[in-house]
This record gives C-alpha cells, sequence and structure tokens, in this order.
C-alpha cells in the first residue's frame, strides 16, 4: 500500500513537472493573460481619449434652425438651446446642404404619429448622433413642461423604478441573485474542460507514441498512472485559471473606471446551500466522466490524429445543451431536455443548467449525481483496462472487445500454471 501511494505520487509530480515545463503549455498558459493585458491597455489608451473629446465637445455649442408645426416647443427654450426658428423649411435645408448652417429640425404637426425630420453637417459616425439627441431632448424637455407635473413626467418618460420580489414554497425567492452562484460553477467546468482536454487525450497517447509504453507497465500499475494523470491533470487546470484570473483580479481594483468595467453587487447574491453543493459535485462527477471518456480514447487510438477524429463529437455533445439553453430553462420537463439531463455526455452542463435556474428536483439531482460519478468511475477502470491490455499495439486503433479475450486468456492461462 505504502509503494502504492509513493508511486501514485511520483506520477502525479511527474506527469505536473513534465506538462508545465513545456514551452507550449507556457506560451498558451501565458498568451492569454498577455493579451488581456494589451486589450486593457488599448482600452484603456482609447477611453482617455474619448474622456478628452468629450470634454472638448462639451464647450461646444450647437446651432440649428428649426420649424415647429406641432406648436410645442417654446420660441425660448428653443433659442437657449441654440435655435432659431425660421418659416422657411426648404430654405433651412438648403443651408444645411451648402453647409452655411449646421442643422435644422423639422417637427411635424403630430409628432407621436410622424416622425421628426433631422438634417445636419456630416461629421462622421460618431459624431453625428448629436444631431438627433439634442432634437429628442428639446421636444421632451418641452413636453415635460407642458405637463408641468413632476409624478405624470416621470411615468410618461420612464423615470419610474420597479421593485419586484417572487416568493416559493412560502419565502422570498433570490431571483437572479440566486442563479449566480451556482452557475459559476458550469463556467468552471467549460473552462476546465477547454483548457485541459487536449491534455487528457494526450495522456496516454504520448507515451504510446514515444514507444515506451511497455517499460513504463514493468515498474507502475496501470490503476496508479491513469490515476496519478488524472490527479495531475485537475493540477495543471488550477495553474491555469489561477494564471488566466490573475490580470483581471489584479487590474479590476485600478482599472475598473478607466475601462468602464461593471461594479457587481455582491449584496444581491444569495448563496443557498443545497444548489452549491448539488452544482460542486455535479462538476467533479462531470470531470470525471470527462477524463475518463478521454483517457480512455488516448488508450484505444494509435495516434493523436486518429483520435482527432473522435474527439470533436465528444466535444460537441458537451456544447450542445448550451445551445439548447432556452428550451431547457423554460421547458425543463420536456421529452428531449430530460433526454438531455440524463445522457451521460450531456448530463453536466444539461443538470448545471437547471440546477442554477432552480428546476432540477433533489431526486434528478440525486440520480444524475449517481450516474456521473459511476459511469466515470467505470469509464476510469475501463481506461485502465485498456491502457493494461492494449496499450503496447502502436500502429492500430485498439480493439476493446480483443482486450478482453486477452484478458480472460490470461486468467486462463494463470489458472493452467498453477494447476499441480
Amino acid at each position: 500500500m505504502a509503494l502504492s501511494q509513493h508511486n501514485l505520487g511520483t506520477v502525479v509530480a511527474f506527469e505536473f513537472m513534465r506538462t508545465i515545463k513545456k514551452k507550449g503549455f507556457v506560451v498558451a498558459t501565458l498568451a492569454i493573460p498577455v493579451v488581456l493585458v494589451f486589450v486593457f491597455a488599448l482600452i484603456f489608451a482609447s477611453n482617455s481619449r474619448t474622456e478628452a473629446s468629450a470634454d472638448a465637445q462639451k464647450n461646444l455649442e450647437l446651432s440649428f434652425t428649426y420649424t415647429d408645426a406641432s406648436g410645442i416647443l417654446p420660441p425660448q427654450m428653443a433659442q437657449a438651446a441654440g435655435g432659431k426658428s425660421t418659416g422657411d423649411p426648404d430654405t433651412a435645408l438648403a443651408a444645411v446642404k451648402d453647409g452655411t448652417s449646421e442643422s435644422y429640425f423639422a417637427y411635424p404637426k403630430d409628432p407621436a404619429a410622424e416622425p421628426v425630420k433631422v438634417y445636419g453637417a456630416d461629421m462622421g459616425v460618431f459624431e453625428n448622433g448629436k444631431y438627433e439627441a439634442v432634437a429628442k431632448q428639446l421636444l421632451t424637455a418641452a413636453a415635460q413642461a407642458q405637463v408641468n407635473n413632476p409624478q405624470l413626467t416621470a411615468a410618461l418618460a420612464g423615470g419610474v423604478a420597479f421593485e419586484s420580489e417572487t416568493f416559493k414554497d412560502g419565502k422570498a425567492s433570490g431571483g437572479v441573485g440566486s442563479v449566480i452562484p451556482p452557475m459559476l460553477f458550469l463556467i468552471v467546468f467549460y473552462i476546465s474542460m477547454i483548457l485541459l482536454s487536449n491534455q487528457m487525450l494526450n495522456s496516454t497517447l504520448e507515451e504510446k507514441e514515444n514507444r515506451v509504453t511497455e517499460m513504463i507497465l514493468t515498474t507502475l500499475n496501470p490503476t496508479t498512472l491513469i490515476t496519478g494523470k488524472i490527479i495531475s491533470l485537475f493540477a495543471v487546470g488550477l495553474v491555469q485559471m489561477l494564471v488566466f484570473l490573475a490580470p483581471i483580479a489584479a487590474g479590476y481594483p485600478f482599472l475598473r473606471d478607466s475601462l468602464a468595467l461593471p461594479d457587481p453587487d455582491l449584496s444581491t447574491l444569495v448563496f443557498e446551500p443545497v444548489p452549491l453543493i448539488v452544482g460542486a459535485l455535479l462538476l467533479l462527477g462531470g470531470f470525471s466522466l470527462f477524463t475518463g471518456v478521454l483517457v480512455a480514447i488516448g488508450a484505444i487510438m494509435p495516434t493523436a490524429k486518429e483520435a482527432g477524429t473522435i474527439f470533436g463529437p465528444l466535444m460537441a455533445a458537451m456544447f450542445i445543451p448550451f445551445y439548447a439553453h432556452s428550451l431547457i430553462i423554460s421547458l425543463p420537463k420536456s421529452l428531449i431536455v430530460q433526454v438531455f439531463t440524463y445522457f451521460p455526455l450531456t448530463s453536466p452542463v444539461t443538470a448545471m443548467l437547471r440546477n442554477g435556474f432552480g428546476t432540477l428536483s433533489t431526486v434528478e439531482a440525486a440520480i444524475v449525481i449517481a450516474e456521473l460519478f459511476i459511469v466515470g468511475l467505470l469509464i476510469v477502470r475501463l481506461a485502465v483496462h485498456l491502457f493494461r491490455y492494449g496499450s503496447i499495439e502502436y500502429g492500430k486503433k485498439l480493439s476493446i472487445a480483443g482486450t478482453f479475450r486477452r484478458k480472460k486468456l490470461a486468467a486462463k492461462c494463470r489458472t493452467i500454471s498453477t494447476q499441480p
């Protein structure tokens, strides 16, 4: 037992250090943080120039001519905004076209039924919006002045705030705040699979392609080897996620305002124990399942190129529930959602989505979690079996049935050899 534990630690340390010392791993791991820092720098510089431009434009006044067939605009208000009334629309429009006038607004008799015509000198895509903004603001201010009722004005302008509260089982439900924490497990699952899936696939292929499998199996138990590889992959994934999140965590407090990053109110989050526990178990179960499947594929296929023909559809199966998320959220009891919930390759994502939105019952959660761990354990055992009995077949795809026949034959030979 002590020797097995020592071998497991040796495998984990060796696989972990071998992976993180590779130049490709270092480049791939550091590339995203470097790109993020570069993008943040560009956004910061762009925002600085935008703010400077906006400050410069604050001192500029927009001059315009206007016609008001509705009679809504008070002349004093329009004049204060830089407007000048005209009775000749054609002349006003011609002045804008020949550049002698900056802009012209034509307010119709019934603004509710007819559009307000806005004409202006072309100042570029981002600058041209100021004409419509000024025309709309002037009309809104005139309407509010005529209503002369702050409460009614707020209702008409959409300035009334609403607060909603829902209840479940006699208690106030958390709303969106209760959805976010469990959904973090789904994000972690996707990130870990995207980052580690290729390494999971190559964890057993690499030894086969290097023709060193038989030497490894003379000193290590296959179970110890596969278990050590899986643990090392999980550790490598943690390192990658920490490296990716480091620049964001370090820069967020200092660059939040400059980069216009959101300032989430963490007080609205609701951390309910049951969904969090279920989400954590689904994450671990899904990770073990896909790890076992990818390691088993690596044990079957002779080369990474041939393994890619199965790797693509397998990863697609993991993303299928994401594209059907609206159906999963709105119709959790439908047949297709039930199939996605219990089919092993789509089960982790579907169950985590339903768990986050509160449509996964306790019974369903228990069944899915048990299924993931049981199927994952069986597939890991299958991967160990394939690696033990078929990993030295370098030139062709491994026959699963052939490995079981070989196992029976080996058992029979051992029985004969022990007979007197």
